[in-house]
């Protein structure tokens, strides 16, 4: 069985709870789905073993939690090159953070990427528990 693993930073709560959702969509389409909050990635060991990634955070000043950017120095040594993935985040006013993701995730780690991040202010909030599940059985389509 295919394992994805969805990382998250998160402030408040909400990106952790759209992780969750993202999840689920991966299990409806049979993978695995590991979520773990970013402070418990502390070596590219911890990312090792998955078919896919998918990473997230909430926008903080207009960035990406520094949780975040430290997962992402770690992705650099751990050879994520074709595998699938995706980025998604919260955000309050401008949600830059899964856009620089997602940017991060295909073009410096050449990763198979879904079309677009998911950017959500809250999964309860307008279809958000549907997109953020839909958003899960895309990433699993990558995979074939």
């Amino acid at each position: 069985m295919a394992k994805a693993l969805i990382v998250y930073a998160t402030r408040s709560g909400t990106t952790r709870a759209i992780a969750e959702l993202i999840a689920e969509g991966l299990r409806m389409e049979g993978l695995e789905a590991q979520v773990k909050n970013g402070a418990e990635i502390i070596s590219e060991a911890h990312l090792a073993g998955y078919d896919a990634y998918i990473f997230g955070s909430a926008t903080y000043h207009g960035d990406m939690m520094n949780s975040m950017k430290t997962i992402l120095f770690l992705c650099e040594k751990a050879g994520l090159d074709n595998k699938a993935g995706g980025a998604f985040g919260a955000f309050g006013w401008s949600g830059e953070a899964p856009g620089r993701i997602f940017d991060t995730m295909k073009n410096i780690f050449n990763m198979n990427m879904v079309n677009d991040p998911l950017r959500l202010k809250s999964p309860s909030m307008e279809g958000g528990k549907t997109m953020a599940q839909d958003y899960g059985r895309s990433v699993a389509k990558k995979l074939g």
